[in-house]
């Protein structure tokens, strides 16, 4: 990567602008699909689990390309853009794995412990049992939102460590918060204190839910509950976690830092006009060989309501993120 390029995307009839980008990608139907995956457990070191779903063409074969699909922000396996990407890839004969973070989905009642954007053992651990369920195949890994950063953190941590998995042959990150403190201060501006409120609200039935089930993990702790989302980490994700504060888990987990060293063929998508993460976080990234950065005009945070360039798809981000993996991992 040399500089950021941009991508080209022409939003559909009324659908311009971030925040309605934004709301009609989560609002409007898209392709859901019935459900036949197969689950898999994941066994964490500190006892948690997450949870594997596993979508496999009836022509696969050992050799045959797979990849391992991460949800963003109280998402799960079936949100949206997991099962529509999750379908695209299937019909082209890959194995699609779509994970369930701690404490999501599948992996609701399975865990003492939150995920959050610095997890990056989590993806390893995730993708390391993909892989060996898909022996002699090369896979690809999308991280959505907070996923997104989770992934990039890992990478840059492997390419540091020179800890690369042979099987691993691409990444793609979209949305991604990579540095947290702006995207913080990003959501307590204007109309984003409503996405602030509604994610906080998200959040608080699993912290619930959690403390039913485990009557030993963390609690929260100071003025319960919160209202936004800072709050929300500074009293809960952070001393859960086993980081000094908001500001400590921020500084750490922000993938930026990490991007310089990440040797995979990573494609990070990204869209101007996103109201929660701001752009000049990416205009600010050094040259990195390996990384390729797309910003679009239009898209808003996982929206990208435009026509794509093949009419198979029904969703721009869906047909890029297609073409990244048919690249690197030749289907």
């Amino acid at each position: 990567m040399n500089h950021p390029v941009e991508a080209r995307l022409r939003p559909l009839l009324f659908t311009g602008g971030g925040h309605r980008q934004t709301l009609l990608g989560y609002f409007l139907p898209g392709g859901q699909r019935r459900y036949s995956a197969r689950r898999h457990v994941v066994e964490l070191p500190d006892g948690d689990v997450l949870v594997l779903h596993d979508d496999c063409p009836s022509d696969w074969g050992p050799g045959c390309p797979f990849a391992m699909l991460m949800h963003g922000l109280a998402g799960c396996h079936g949100s949206n853009y997991m099962v529509r990407i999750a379908g695209q890839l299937v019909d082209r004969g890959v194995r699609v794995f779509r994970l369930d973070h701690r404490g999501s989905g599948a992996a609701a009642e399975r865990a003492k412990f939150p995920y959050h954007a610095g997890r990056s053992d989590d993806v390893r651990f995730a993708f390391d049992k993909a892989s060996r369920l898909c022996p002699g195949s090369l896979g690809g890994l999308a991280g959505f939102s907070l996923s997104g950063n989770m992934l990039l953190k890992m990478l840059g941590e492997d390419g540091l460590g020179g800890r690369r998995p042979a099987y691993l042959a691409c990444a793609v990150a979209v949305n991604p918060p990579i540095d947290l403190e702006l995207c913080s201060q990003a959501m307590r501006n204007g109309f984003n204190r409503l996405y602030d409120r509604h994610f906080t609200k998200l959040l608080l039935p699993h912290v619930e839910q959690r403390l039913r089930t485990f009557p030993d993990a963390p609690r929260p702790i100071g003025d319960w509950p919160p209202s936004t989302l800072r709050q929300f980490d500074d009293q809960y994700t952070a001393p859960a976690s086993g980081f000094d504060g908001v500001e400590h888990y921020y500084s750490e987990s922000s993938a930026a830092q990490f991007i310089p060293d990440i040797d995979v063929p990573t494609l990070i998508v990204t869209a101007d006009d996103d109201p929660l993460i701001p752009v000049e976080s990416f205009r600010e990234l050094p040259a990195v060989p390996a990384v390729q950065v797309e910003i679009t005009s239009h898209g808003g945070h996982l929206g990208y309501l435009g026509r794509p360039p093949d009419p198979a798809f029904r969703r721009w981000i869906d047909w890029r993120v297609v073409t990244w993996f048919a690249k690197h991992l030749r289907f």
